[in-house]
């Protein structure tokens, strides 16, 4: 099956499958060797991983679609792509709906911010009329080759212009031929439950740690209807607590002797990185 039709299925059980973000190929690793059925290409973990930067809109398509690829090399699960707002109009994205499903995505979210957007949980956002965004998402459907490849449509309109007008568009964004939804930034669990219950299509929802939306977990989730729920940085969040402590241990005490518990060892980065695969590669192609 290809992965296209994995996801698919996997929208349809509304079961709250959870996908864990992934702003690179390692991380994408520890998701699949955790036993994760899908896994989420995380925007603002590339800019924030890849550029040092925030997520406010400087991430390209060039360098998203590099990073979709190195991942989709990587591992063998379905791939949910943050599409940001297509990187521009509606023949921007056909391009970008184009080059993600060349580098390997099952799945592309696109949203109807400005752009430049900003990340879903910053202040100070803005949103195209609806009508622009119901041409991108006709323009995402027509480009795509395989019509297994689920178009994600994300309404950023709940913090700017209430919950009401963002299940509007996002019902307008269903008409358009999108696959699931995603109405972002939701604030309390009636919100979260009213998303569930009145829109038609599969249903995504975003836990962000520290961010506006609560976190009800899995099982209530699933009890609303959700199919999927982005846990986009829990990863790099985790990351960048454990660097700061070891590397802040080690020039405290120049020394890892009183923080190496906190260390993958030698074996277990090997074995994350497939080395006995490459090692047996290496010995088939040797020149006897």
């Amino acid at each position: 099956m290809k992965n296209t039709e994995k996801l698919k299925e996997i929208a349809a059980r509304r079961s709250a499958t959870l996908a864990p973000g992934a702003p690179n190929a390692l991380f994408a690793r520890v998701i699949e060797d955790l036993g994760f059925d899908v896994l989420y290409v995380t925007g603002a973990g590339i800019a924030n991983m890849h550029l040092g930067a925030p997520d406010i809109g400087l991430t390209s398509i060039s360098e998203l679609a590099e990073t979709v690829s190195a991942i989709s090399d990587a591992v063998a699960l379905p791939i949910i792509v943050d599409g940001d707002t297509g990187f521009g109009n509606a023949l921007n994205m056909v391009r970008t709906v184009r080059m993600l499903e060349r580098a390997g995505a099952a799945a592309i979210q696109i949203e109807d911010q400005v752009f430049p957007k900003k990340c879903g949980h910053f202040s100070g956002k803005a949103v195209v009329p609806a009508a622009e965004m119901v041409t991108k998402i006709k323009a995402a459907v027509d480009a795509r080759h395989d019509p297994d490849l689920q178009i994600i449509a994300r309404t950023d309109a709940r913090a700017i212009e209430g919950i009401e007008p963002a299940i509007e568009r996002a019902q307008a964004y269903i008409e358009a031929g999108a696959d699931m939804t995603f109405v972002e930034a939701p604030t309390d669990l009636d919100e979260l439950a009213r998303i569930g219950r009145d829109l038609s299509v599969p249903q995504v929802a975003n836990i962000v740690y520290g961010g506006r939306t609560p976190e009800p977990g899995q099982a209530r989730l699933a009890e609303m209807g959700f199919s999927l729920v982005l846990y986009a940085n829990a990863a790099l969040q985790a990351a960048l607590r454990a660097s700061y402590e070891v590397l802040g241990s080690l020039k405290e005490t120049g020394s890892l002797q009183s923080i190496g518990h906190r260390l993958a060892d030698f074996e277990e980065r090997q074995r994350m990185v497939k080395k006995d695969e490459w090692d047996a590669l290496e010995e088939r192609y040797a020149v006897r």
